[in-house]
C-alpha cells in the first residue's frame, strides 16, 4: 500500500470512529485506488462482520460518498464495488469469504425466499410454477441470469433454482409471477335461441378455418369452438378478445327467427350414401334394427322415412318426432323436425358423413413345378405265319397302356403313333392278319425316354376397395361345360339332338372385404381361386386345375401375410416285366419296361394390404402402376425393320398430376 492510499484509509476510519459516537451513525466514505485487503477490513471494523478473503482476490476500489451514509449501508456499498470488480461475498456461519464471483455459487450462497433477496450478493432462489412448466420457462430466464450465474430446472417440483446476485433474483421473480398465470382465455358459453346449433358451429369454423384449425402458430390466432347439443349452446375459447367479441357478434346476428314455417332442413352429404344414412337415422330413433325395411322409394327417386311420434303422411304437420326424406339424385337429407331431434340427429349425420379410407391388397401367387420322368424297356412280338391258312402260332410282350403310343401293337398298327423319345424296333415288311388287315411286322421295339420340366409362375392381382365394401376382379376366360345331353328321334329319320351347358369362370379370381380397424391393421373376408384348362379331349368333358382359398384374417398396415399354400413332393416308380424271365440278372432287361417320376410342386399365396387415407397414398400407388404400363408398352413397339413399315403401337397418355385432396379422417 503507497503512502496516499494508506492515508486515505486511516482517515476514513478516523472520521468513522467520530462519526460513529453521534446519534445519527453515519459515515462518509472515501477510497480512491485504495487496496481491497484494507477496505475490507475498514468495512468490518465499520460493521463489525467477520471476513475471510480469498488468496486470489487482489486490486484496488474507488469508493466515493458526496454524504454520509449509515453505517448499516456500509456493507451493501462493499458489495457493490466488489461487483464492479469482479468478485463476491458469500456469508457462511457467521463469516462473509470474499471469493472470485465464478466461484460465489461453489461456496453455498444463502437461500432465501420470496421477497428476500435483494443487494449485490450471490444468492439461491426457488421459484416453484403453478401453471407454466418448468423446461418450458428456463429457457426464458437463462438469458437474464448473469454470466457467472446458474439456473436449474426441476420438473419433479416444477420449479426453477436460480442462483445469481440479489437483485437480479429480485427482478426475475417478478418476471416469472407476471408469466406464471392461469390461462387469461376463460370459456364463454354462447347459448342458441333459434338457430341450431350444429349449423351455428358448422358456419363458424369455415368462416374461421385457419383459426380452429390446430397446429403450431401464433396462440393469439386461435379459436376453440365447441357445440353442446345438450343445452343448444356454444363453447367459445380464445386468448384473442378481438375474436371474441366477432364471434359473439356474428352469433347474435345469426340467431334470430326465420319468417318460414316450420323446421325444414336440408342437408347435402358429401361421402355417405344418402339412403343409408335414412336407414340408419330411422333405426336409431325408432330403436328397431328392422326399420330400414320401412324406406320406400318412391318414382322420383325421393326415399321416406318417418320418425316415431309422427304421421306417415308428410303433409301433415308433426307434432313431436320428425320426417326425414332421402334425396338420391343430389344425395341428399330433408329433415323435418323440432329443433332438439333436428340437433342430435345433424350429430349423428355428421358421424357418419364421413370420407372413408380405402385398401389397396396386392396378392402374390407364387407356383414353382418341377417334373421328372424317365422310362426303359423291351417289347417283342411274333407275327411270322399268322396270315397262312391252317394253325399258326403268336407271341410276344407288350407294356403300356393302349392308345398311348408306348405299346408295340400300337406302333404296329401305327409307327407315327410312336409316343416321343429314343424307339429302335426291328421291321420283318408287313403283314395281313385276318379280321385286321395290313399291319408292319414289327418283331422288337426298344423304349428310351427321359424328360425334365419346371414352371416359375407368379401372378399379382391388385384391387381396390373402400372400407368395408366388397370387391371382386376376375382375370380368365368364360368356359362352356356340358352339363346334358339328349337325342330325339321322330318318325323321322331326322334327330333333334341337343345339349345344355353351363359357362364358368376359368382364371383368377379375387373377392375381398376389407375393415380397417382403429390400430392401423385391416380385416381381410378373402376368397382366392386360380384356375386353369389342363385337357380338352377328354370324353367325360374338360378337366380343369383349381387352386383356391377362402378365410379371414388380420394383417398389419403394408405387411405382408401368408394365407397358405401347398408344398408337394411326389415319387412314382412302375414297373411290368414277364415273369421268371424279368427276374433274370442283365438279361431280363429284355423282358420288362420300367419307368419312374417325379413331382415337386411348391404353390404359395400372400397378401398384403395398404391402407390409403389420402389422396396422395393411392396417388403414388397409381402412378407407379401407370409407369410400369407405360415401360411395358414401350418395350411391346415393332422395331424398326429394313423392308417391312413401321408400325407404332398404342401408348398412354402421361399421367396427369392430381390435385390435392382433403385428408380423410
Amino acid at each position: 500500500m503507497n503512502r496516499f492510499s494508506r492515508h486515505c484509509v486511516f482517515g476514513a476510519l478516523i472520521f468513522c470512529t467520530a462519526f460513529s459516537a453521534t446519534a445519527e451513525e453515519k459515515v462518509t466514505l472515501n477510497f480512491v485506488n485504495a487496496d481491497i485487503d484494507a477496505v475490507i477490513k475498514a468495512i468490518s471494523q465499520i460493521s463489525g462482520r467477520n471476513f475471510l478473503i480469498d488468496p486470489r482476490v487482489k486490486g484496488t476500489i474507488n469508493i466515493v460518498s458526496a454524504s454520509p451514509i449509515p453505517t448499516s449501508a456500509t456493507y451493501d456499498v462493499l458489495l457493490s464495488a466488489l461487483r464492479v470488480n469482479g468478485f463476491t461475498a458469500v456469508e457462511s456461519d457467521g463469516v462473509t469469504k470474499v471469493v472470485p464471483e465464478a466461484e460465489g455459487k461453489l461456496q453455498g450462497g444463502a437461500l432465501v425466499r420470496k421477497g428476500k433477496a435483494q443487494g449485490d450478493q450471490v444468492l439461491t432462489q426457488i421459484f416453484p410454477l403453478r401453471y407454466e412448466s418448468a423446461n418450458m420457462l428456463m429457457p426464458l430466464v437463462r438469458p437474464l441470469v448473469s454470466q457467472n450465474g446458474s439456473v436449474m430446472a426441476t420438473p419433479a417440483f416444477n420449479a426453477l433454482v436460480v442462483t445469481d446476485y440479489g437483485n437480479n433474483l429480485r427482478r426475475m421473480e417478478k418476471l416469472i409471477a407476471e408469466i406464471d398465470r392461469p390461462n387469461a382465455s376463460v370459456p364463454y358459453v354462447i347459448p342458441i335461441r333459434y338457430a341450431s346449433v350444429v349449423d351455428v358451429n358448422h358456419t363458424l369454423n369455415k368462416l374461421f378455418a385457419d383459426s380452429v384449425a390446430s397446429g403450431t402458430g401464433d396462440k393469439m390466432q386461435r379459436v376453440t369452438i365447441v357445440p353442446d347439443l345438450r343445452s343448444n349452446s356454444l363453447i367459445i375459447r380464445s386468448d384473442n378478445a378481438m375474436y371474441l367479441e366477432r364471434i359473439r357478434s356474428l352469433i347474435q346476428s345469426l340467431d334470430q327467427k326465420t319468417e318460414a314455417g316450420g323446421n325444414i332442413h336440408l342437408i347435402y352429404l358429401k361421402n355417405a350414401e344418402a339412403t343409408r344414412v335414412a336407414q340408419t337415422l330411422r333405426a336409431v330413433l325408432s330403436g328397431d334394427t328392422s326399420a330400414a325395411s320401412a324406406t320406400s322409394a318412391s318414382s322420383s327417386g325421393m326415399a321416406t322415412t318417418t320418425l316415431p311420434g309422427t304421421n306417415s303422411t308428410a303433409t301433415q304437420a308433426p307434432v313431436q318426432g320428425g320426417i326425414i326424406h332421402a334425396d338420391a339424385a343430389s344425395n341428399s337429407l330433408i329433415i323435418t323436425a323440432p329443433e332438439s331431434v333436428y340437433n342430435n340427429l345433424r350429430f349423428i349425420i355428421d358421424k357418419l358423413d364421413f370420407r372413408r379410407a380405402q385398401v389397396h391388397v396386392e396378392a402374390l401367387i407364387v407356383e414353382v413345378t418341377s417334373d421328372k420322368a424317365a422310362e426303359f424297356g423291351f417289347q417283342w412280338q411274333s407275327l411270322s405265319g399268322a396270315n397262312d391258312s391252317g394253325t399258326n402260332t403268336i407271341g410276344g410282350t407288350n407294356f403300356g397302356t393302349r392308345g398311348t403310343g408306348t405299346n408295340i401293337i400300337d406302333a404296329a398298327a401305327n409307327i407315327g403313333s410312336v409316343s416321343t423319345g429314343l424307339n429302335i424296333g426291328i421291321l420283318r415288311g408287313k403283314i395281313t392278319l385276318p379280321g385286321i388287315g395290313t399291319i408292319l411286322n414289327l418283331g422288337m421295339l426298344a423304349r428310351a425316354m427321359e424328360s425334365d420340366s419346371n414352371a416359375n409362375i407368379l401372378s399379382t392381382p391388385n384391387l381396390m376397395t373402400l372400407d368395408n365394401e366388397e370387391a371382386k376382379i376376375v382375370i380368365g376366360q368364360n368356359v362352356p361345360f356340358i352339363t346334358g345331353q339328349y337325342a330325339q328321334t321322330g318318325n323321322t329319320t331326322t334327330a333333334t339332338p341337343f345339349q345344355t351347358i353351363e359357362r364358368k369362370d376359368v382364371g383368377l379370381t379375387l373377392r375381398i372385404k376389407p375393415q380397417i380397424s382403429e390400430g392401423g391393421s385391416v380385416k381381410l373376408q378373402i376368397f382366392q381361386e386360380v384356375s386353369s384348362i389342363q385337357d380338352k379331349t377328354n370324353v367325360a368333358g374338360i378337366i380343369t386345375n383349381k387352386r383356391s382359398i377362402e378365410s379371414t384374417v388380420i394383417v398389419d398396415d403394408s405387411q405382408i401375410i401368408a394365407l397358405g399354400g401347398l408344398i408337394q413332393d411326389s415319387v412314382t416308380e412302375s414297373l411290368d416285366k414277364v415273369p421268371f424271365l424279368g427276374d433274370i440278372p442283365v438279361i431280363g432287361n429284355l423282358f420288362k419296361t420300367e419307368s419312374r417320376k417325379r413331382t415337386k410342386t411348391n404353390l404359395m399365396v400372400f397378401l398384403r394390404p395398404t391402407i390409403m387415407r389420402d389422396a396422395k397414398s393411392y396417388a403414388d400407388i397409381t402412378d407407379q402402376r401407370y409407369r410400369h404400363i407405360m415401360g411395358e408398352q414401350s418395350k411391346a413397339i415393332p422395331r424398326s425393320h429394313f423392308i417391312l413399315p413401321d408400325m407404332d403401337g398404342p401408348k398412354m397418355l402421361p399421367l396427369p398430376s392430381s390435385p390435392s385432396q382433403p385428408a380423410e379422417r
